[in-house]
């Protein structure tokens, strides 16, 4: 899963690094991490790692919970609020490319310490946060250094289990943390929340990471990448900042103001700044996209993403997240800010969304060799946007039994048979060398989709509340009434539920027209994706 649940690419280096060294009767090609599959402790290192990924999949639903807390404490207003999520994915997706290149070339073990550090660090600084910009710069800077770490912890895993049997169950082990994890990152953050403060959501996470890192040194075997060790620094900085320029001019458009009359209104589209935004995104990622076909060592190589079944799987991840970390955000609200439920309460009416991501993953797993992946995919992704359209039905005094809870159980049942077929179809036609890249494409595309998608609907569903306060008062309500307000917010995330929908419904389109593989075209393993 996504967002909310943490994902993670594979390390390609890893299975595929050979060198060459002198012997006696000339040279032989081995492979340099050998020594590493009878590592005697590779268990305890894998317990070691779990750890560190459980709590990289924590930290986005502990604070989920905790948002409207922290928003009404920081005085964060609707427009930005999102930022405390997408400061984190954006930062995490964005750089989690180079940050697997990092771990191969500067030493695995090395970086995934150093990312534990400034995990800790990072998370210290948040929950001291005194104004909202202070909270949105820790939270990219965690996810800065959860991209060194997350691709660091599953590189280690795959250098150090090579015989099948033995990798299949510890890959088994990192997938239950990243399934489970993000079920009781909902119950943490709702009591953290409720019985001691917001921002021990984030405080939580400095004593866990210090004991890890120190295990960590202990225990965790070092290992590098051989061969050439360039990094594709203005690839990084290109892509990431036209991302951020793209999610920015969302935030813009969707401020509030006031028109000639009085009346609120929205910023909107065609405000400059909105414009200019939009302008320097394109030109970001357009170069970013030329540069990469110049480059000796891209950060993306471009034949990972131009083939149709990669490509069409990683725009089904990009638009899954983009519908499904909305979700979590405006359930999180109507909770708290309409229906005055306390963050415990929240967690728990969310859990079921995780449950029947779980539940389902099983029965998905056992279905897709014997009936391949579009059979499976597209009946999920007519699921999910169901789901989202069942959560129109909210209202300001809603039952969650009715009106919510079959919203959520069949997105999540929808989205289990997404999840575990798009990680396979996106490693169709991969070669060892290439199959991390792949993975970790996949997984940016999760939290980049899920990271603009917040944002555009976040602004999507001021716009219509802010729209439909302006009708609610000319038709004679008091604009301070406020049920006016209430009424408003749940006419705002009506509005962005349809818009996911729409983009599960093209993400079923692209799984029926575009990805054309079958279950004899799959790859043994998938890729490592929540």
């Amino acid at each position: 899963m996504s967002d909310q649940h943490a994902s993670v690419p594979l390390d390609k280096a890893a299975s595929s690094a050979t060198t060459v060294e002198p012997h006696s009767g000339g040279e032989v090609e081995h492979d340099p991490h050998a020594h590493l599959a009878s590592y005697p402790k590779r268990w305890a290192a894998l317990a070691v790692i779990a750890i560190a990924q459980l709590v990289i999949v924590l930290d986005t639903s502990i604070m989920n919970v905790a948002l409207p807390s922290a928003a009404e404490d920081l005085d964060i207003s609707p427009a930005n609020i999102q930022w405390a999520v997408t400061a984190y994915t954006l930062a995490f997706g964005g750089l989690l490319l180079l940050g697997g290149r990092i771990a191969d070339y500067l030493g695995r073990k090395r970086t995934f310490i150093i990312g534990l550090i400034g995990f800790a660090a990072a998370s210290g600084l948040g929950g001291m946060a005194m104004n909202e910009g202070w909270l949105f710069g820790s939270r990219a800077l965690q996810g800065v250094f959860g991209a060194l770490l997350a691709p660091a912890a599953l590189s280690l895993i795959t250098v150090m289990f090579v015989e099948p049997h033995e990798r299949a169950r510890a890959f088994g082990v990192f997938g239950a943390i990243a399934g489970g994890g993000a079920a009781i990152g909902l119950i943490a953050g709702g009591v953290l929340t409720e019985y001691l403060d917001w921002r021990w959501c984030l405080y939580v996470n400095v004593p866990i990471v210090i004991v890890t890192a120190i295990f960590a040194a202990r225990i965790v075997p070092e290992s590098k990448a051989a061969g050439d060790t360039r990094l594709d620094i203005p690839g990084a900085i290109l892509a990431t900042g036209g991302l951020v320029a793209l999610v920015y001019g969302f935030t813009e458009a969707a401020k509030q103001t006031t028109d000639a009359q009085g009346n609120p209104t929205t910023v909107g589209w065609t405000d400059p700044l909105v414009l200019t935004l939009f302008a320097v995104a394109v030109v970001a990622l357009v170069l970013f996209v030329y540069l990469q076909t110049r480059v000796k060592n891209p950060l993306l190589p471009l034949r990972i993403v131009l083939d149709r079944n990669r490509g069409g799987s990683y725009l089904v991840f990009l638009l899954a997240g983009a519908g499904m970390f909305a979700m979590f955000l405006f359930l999180t609200l109507y909770f708290q800010d309409i229906l005055g439920w306390e963050p415990l309460k929240t967690g728990f009416a969310m859990l079921p969304f995780s449950l029947g991501i779980i539940a389902m993953a099983g029965v998905v797993s056992r279905l897709l060799p014997k009936l391949g992946p579009k059979p499976l995919m597209i009946p999920g992704l007519a699921f999910a946007t169901i789901g989202l359209l069942l959560l129109t039905r909210t209202s300001t005094e809603g039952s969650y039994w009715t009106q919510v809870f079959p919203g959520i159980l069949v997105m999540s049942l929808g989205m289990a048979a997404v999840f575990i077929p798009v990680s396979s179809t996106a490693l169709i036609g991969v070669g060892g060398h290439d199959a991390g890249i792949a993975s970790a494409v996949l997984n940016t595309s999760q939290q980049i989709g899920g990271s603009l998608g917040l944002a555009l609907l976040n602004t999507v569903a001021i716009s219509a509340a802010t729209d439909k306060i302006g009708d609610l008062v000319a038709g004679g309500a008091n604009p301070k009434d406020p049920m006016t307000a209430a009424t408003a917010q749940v006419h705002g995330f009506h509005t962005a539920y349809v818009w996911g929908a729409g983009f599960f419904a093209i993400a079923l389109l692209i799984a029926a027209f575009v990805i054309v593989a079958r279950r004899d075209s799959l790859p043994a393993e998938g890729a490592v994706a929540a």
